[in-house]
């Protein structure tokens, strides 16, 4: 999945006459912190919601006073995981894409980009979550996934996160059971550490909450 695939249909884009009151309406309704300002298909930059209550003056228009604007973008071609990085590295609630002649096509969702990764991930699929503590050295998905398989299961989604100054490795699994009892068991007996398991709805919510507010740290490089 690339920019191209995720620019939003229903976000509008700001000209320097709109108001700073019009942009705080359109941010308030898409639940949106950002937006772009446009001049036909040039990008002037995005604008915050900070930006405008610093002004002190909703009701001028925006191009009436002088401002800091900052331009980050992906072009139509990014993937999603730099389209990711970009949205953490500098918070953003929206990123702007961009043709190969710096046109301005729109603005990509940061919730839509939450909901694509659940949908890839399996995330959104019933099943239940497995978390594993495994030395770097000892780490095959192989013989996990396989270990899931005999169990007469099968890993939906899986990813790594480093335990930071340590050789440890973090698995979560997502997996398409809730029966995990037997699962945790043969991987206890090869001699893997289970840290946790997951099963109750509420819990994975909150858990893939977590998870996703960790994976947007790790790609904030």
């Amino acid at each position: 999945m690339v920019a191209k695939d995720l620019i939003s249909e229903v976000i509008p884009s700001l000209k320097t006459s709109d108001t700073g009151q019009t942009a705080l309406n359109w941010m308030e309704i898409f639940r949106i912190s950002h937006l772009p300002i446009v001049n036909n298909q040039d990008f002037l930059g995005l604008i915050s919601d900070v930006d405008i209550y610093d002004i002190n003056q909703p009701d001028e228009p925006i191009g009436n006073h002088p401002l800091t604007l900052f331009k980050p973008y992906v072009d139509l071609e990014t993937h999603i995981f730099d389209v990711i990085g970009i949205a953490s590295k500098m918070n953003l609630s929206v990123v702007p894409v961009l043709d190969e002649k710096m046109h301005f096509k729109g603005v990509i969702l940061v919730s839509d980009i939450v909901g694509y990764l659940a949908r890839i991930s399996g995330l959104d699929l019933p099943g239940g979550i497995i978390v594993l503590d495994v030395l770097e050295r000892d780490y095959s998905l192989a013989q996990i996934s396989q270990i899931v398989e005999s169990n007469n299961a099968r890993v939906l989604s899986s990813y790594i996160t480093s335990i930071s100054e340590s050789t440890r490795l973090q698995i979560t699994l997502k997996v398409n059971t809730t029966s995990l009892s037997s699962i945790i068991r043969t991987f206890e007996r090869y001699g893997y550490e289970v840290k946790t398991w997951l099963t109750e709805d509420e819990s994975l919510n909150r858990f893939y909450s977590d998870r996703f507010d960790m994976f947007m740290k790790y790609l904030d490089i």
